[in-house]
């Protein structure tokens, strides 16, 4: 029984008395629930107080459930800490991370408890006290562009050039844009055309390579993720990371192949590994890439 202080819309509950066997086929996940709201008006009427089966598949995205701890601090070398579990329906063991607010988070997973959760965060208390006491780490904002500047463009560093006519026309590389002001920062602009020429080039790429390789791509997104270059869900939706664009195009295309031979092995095994190697060659000379520009992710 999992109490939910924060609950998705109505719409995405489906009150049944037990998963029948045509659900059971759709691979869905089912957990049985008891909704809490503390203030009435935080949930709505015909879920309120009710007990439910949510139903939703394994990869949605909201099915990470916030649960509330009957010891909401834990005690850290004297200090009093928040203390936040969150069940994750992917997760494989648990995880402790200290966010930037403070508060310990820990990851519970599938069919894990939250006496076990608490327990883990129990044991490493010494960990939590070691990062606490870390300094903390602030991130420079990102450089402004202006004319003369060096962006990387299909992994070349090339120059912000503003035509002498007086217009406010940029050149990057081949591409030439109309800038609202040259005297303000162009990134915000730059970063949007790339992205726009992100969305046009990278879908076109995939199918390529998914007709090439005899796969069946669902869906193909073009994203602003902070922390991967790409991702593949069980759907067969391929999304990219815009930023690509920047990359040289044998680590691009790696990236792409990457993702699309996860529909063939939804893991990271040897046998995954060695259909990468098919696909692409030379993915370990654009692993190295990715590796030493890994700060485009953070710009």
């Amino acid at each position: 029984m999992i109490f939910l202080q924060s609950i998705p819309k109505s719409s995405q509950f489906k009150k049944i008395v037990r998963p029948n066997s045509r659900q059971l086929s759709k691979n869905l996940f089912y957990e049985r629930a008891f909704v809490h709201c503390p203030e009435r008006k935080a949930c709505p009427r015909r879920v309120r107080g009710a007990t439910l089966w949510l139903v939703k598949r394994r990869q949605s995205s909201w099915f990470n459930f916030l649960i509330p701890s009957r010891a909401e601090w834990l005690e850290v070398g004297g200090k009093r800490v928040p203390l936040l579990l969150v069940r994750h329906a992917r997760a494989r063991r648990y995880v402790l991370r200290l966010r930037p607010d403070g508060t310990a988070r820990v990851t519970v997973p599938r069919g894990g408890s939250v006496s076990e959760a608490r327990r883990f965060a129990d044991r490493n208390l010494a960990w939590l006290e070691k990062q606490l006491k870390r300094p903390p780490v602030h991130h420079p904002a990102p450089p402004e562009w202006r004319p003369g500047s060096e962006v990387l463009f299909r992994g070349e560093l090339m120059r912000l050039e503003a035509e002498a006519n007086g217009d406010k026309v940029i050149r990057l590389g081949s591409e030439k844009l109309t800038a609202p002001d040259l005297a303000s920062d162009l990134r915000p602009f730059v970063e949007g055309h790339l992205r726009r020429l992100a969305e046009r080039e990278l879908p076109l790429r995939v199918r390529e390579y998914a007709t090439v390789h005899q796969l069946v791509v669902r869906r193909v997104t073009v994203r602003n993720q902070r922390t991967r270059w790409g991702s593949c869900s069980r759907r067969g939706t391929i999304s990219l990371n815009w930023r690509l664009i920047q990359t040289p195009p044998f680590v691009r295309d790696y990236i792409i192949l990457h993702e699309l031979m996860h529909l063939r092995e939804m893991n990271h095994s040897p046998r995954f590994w060695r259909q990468v190697e098919s696909a692409c060659p030379d993915y370990s000379k654009a692993g190295q890439w990715l590796k030493h520009h890994s700060r485009l992710l953070r710009t």
